[in-house]
Formats: structure tokens, sequence, C-alpha cells
């Protein structure tokens, strides 16, 4: 009978893991065929050869590499993937820019909204936000910040960027909070 139980916790423990590897490799795949719109070489293009080191990282299988070169430069017809950026103001004064990668810009602007409704969080045309923000070589860097010393908004802050960082299309979250 333990055999049937153990089998079904490393099933189960697998799936997560599979759907874990999944999830970052098609996030990693549409960066790469974002970078690949401004050139295949990534001897030329060194924001493809950036992104193409972060795929080597995550172990992203060559063909999956070089089917999204193709997407990005026209070679293989597909979706249009697109990077958006949203805005929010979350739970304690937060100040949240979100960026995604997606084929569907509406179907990912209401996966948004949803997760900021249920978390306490409100959607905020994103220039009513970003000047906030400074843009600096590897982040987007607050001009401002606020510390959160409540410990039930640090949870309430904790949950929203779970489900955000769950959300399939979110690539990157960004917020004003200091130490």
């Amino acid at each position: 009978m333990s055999g049937h139980s153990k089998w079904s916790t490393i099933k189960h423990k697998k799936a997560l893991t599979d759907a874990k590897k999944s999830k970052v490799f098609s996030k990693v795949s549409s960066l790469i065929t974002i970078a690949a719109r401004r050139g295949g070489d990534p001897d030329k293009n060194p924001s493809l050869r950036a992104v193409i080191e972060k795929a080597h990282e995550v172990n992203l299988p060559k063909e999956n590499i070089e089917r999204a070169i193709k997407r990005g430069t026209g070679e293989i017809a597909g979706a249009q993937i697109e990077e958006v950026t949203y805005g929010a103001f979350g739970p304690g004064g937060a100040v949240i820019l979100i960026t995604a990668i997606t084929d569907n810009k509406n179907r990912t602007l209401a996966e948004i909204k949803k997760i900021l409704q249920e978390h306490n969080a409100k959607f905020a045309e994103i220039n009513s936000i970003q000047w906030m923000f400074r843009r600096e070589i590897a982040d987007w860097v607050p001009n401002q910040t606020v510390k959160i010393e409540d410990e039930n908004v640090k949870k309430e802050l904790a949950a929203l960027y779970e489900a955000l960082d769950d959300e399939q299309d979110v690539n990157e979250i960004y917020d004003n909070i200091g130490d």
C-alpha cells in the first residue's frame, strides 16, 4: 500500500515541477521572440544575446530558442507577442509596475485587474505612476520609496505578488517599497 502512496506523492511533485518549468520556458521564449524583432543575430543584438543567456541558465532546449528567434524575425508565423506595462496602487501605499508579455492584451489586462481586485489593490493608468520610476540598466528603480511596517499589509502584498507571479503573462514586478 505505501508504494502506491509514495508514487502518488512523487507524481504530484513532478507535475508541480513540470508546470513551473513550463511557465519559465514560456516566459523566456516570449522574451526571445520580442528581442529577435530587432534582429535574429545575437552578435548584433545585445538584448537577444542576454535573453539567450537567460534561456541557457534555465535549460531551455536549443530547438525552442531557435523557434522563438524565427518567430521574432518573422520566419515562422504565429501570434503577435507584445510587451505591455501596467500600473497599480497596492496595500499600504505601494506603487506597483507590472510588465507582461502577451499575445492578447485584453485577456492579460482582465486577468491582472482581477488579481488586483482580489488582493486589495487598484489598477492605475500607467502614466499616473510611471513617472515614479526611473529606468536603469537592469531595472526600474523607484524615485521615492515607502516603508511598510504593518505585518498584515506585508502579508497582503506578498499574496498579491505571488498571485501576479503565478499569472503566466506577467514577466516582472517592480514596486516602490524600501527597507
